[in-house]
């Protein structure tokens, strides 16, 4: 099979899960209940200012969950259905067929950045009637423009790479955890800037940050950098390191995943589903 075929046969899959998605009501609410929580908070952060400023800390906080929805796509959502899709068998059939594997993480691709890119359309039109002084200049589409395509290479990749180390879906806590302690120090709903130093740098070495950072440089006005650590928008080392992600994570993820691949079998599969029988019976 050509190269040319398998993108088309990863797009037509992709498409099919999307349509299925958008027209099952529990694969909504997953997608779009969170959307409603952070619109909510947003709405109760509007009248709270950015230390040192006069602009709503609400309007500043947009941009940045813009950012972390797109961290949380390429994360989370692609762990969860790796691990999900293997234990009930989907990941075995795609192995059987030829370049199956390559097709379903290209349908991957597709349905999680679709639905992620919706999420954040549900997100930043009802926004913008929450908050004001928000704006997107020529520069700011630009850099939408390579913002979002590296946000899904940085992150897909890697949590493709956390889907292939569980086999278990309840497991997924023990992901869970750490990504939302990320949220925590990197500057999404506080600035970085007014935390200890030691955070951020922690903060500094994973997508999340710079993906929230690269949002506000696009949507808010240029005089809130003076807030940004640096008092600029650092789009060169955005950039930067969302590029070592992606190397990272290409690096990483075709060797492992083909190792778990390689696994895969009706006995493995079978194990699973007789230990999650188990679990239920208790």
């Amino acid at each position: 099979m050509s190269s040319i075929s398998v993108l088309r046969a990863g797009v037509a899959r992709g498409g099919i899960e999307l349509r299925q998605t958008l027209t099952t009501p529990n694969d909504l609410f997953a997608y779009f209940f969170p959307v409603v929580i952070l619109l909510g908070a947003i709405f109760f952060m509007r009248d709270a200012h950015v230390p040192g400023t006069s602009f709503s800390l609400g309007a500043s906080t947009l941009p940045s969950v813009l950012g972390m929805g797109l961290a949380f796509g390429g994360l989370l959502t692609v762990s969860q259905q790796l691990v999900v899709e293997r234990e009930d068998g989907t990941l075995l059939r795609a192995k059987a067929t030829p370049n199956g594997m390559t097709a379903y993480l290209i349908g991957k691709a597709v349905v999680v950045g679709g639905m992620t890119v919706l999420s954040m359309l549900l997100q930043l039109v009802p926004g913008l009637f929450l908050v004001s002084g928000l704006h997107v200049s020529a520069t700011g589409w630009l850099t939408l423009a390579w913002l979002i395509p590296l946000a899904f290479l940085a992150t897909m990749p890697i949590g493709a790479v956390i889907g292939s180390l569980f086999e278990n879906p309840r497991n997924m806590g023990l992901v869970v955890l750490p990504i939302f302690g990320l949220v925590a120090i990197s500057g999404i709903f506080y600035p970085i800037s007014a935390m200890p130093g030691w955070v951020q740098g922690v903060g500094q070495i994973f997508p999340m940050y710079w993906l929230g950072l690269g949002m506000r440089s696009v949507f808010l006005p240029d005089s809130l950098a003076a807030v940004e650590l640096t008092h600029s928008w650092r789009h060169l080392e955005t950039f930067g390191v969302l590029a070592i992600w992606v190397v990272l994570g290409l690096t990483l993820a075709p060797a492992i995943l083909r190792r778990m691949a390689r696994r895969e079998s009706g006995s493995a599969v079978a194990a699973r589903r007789e230990r999650a029988l188990t679990t239920i019976g208790r």
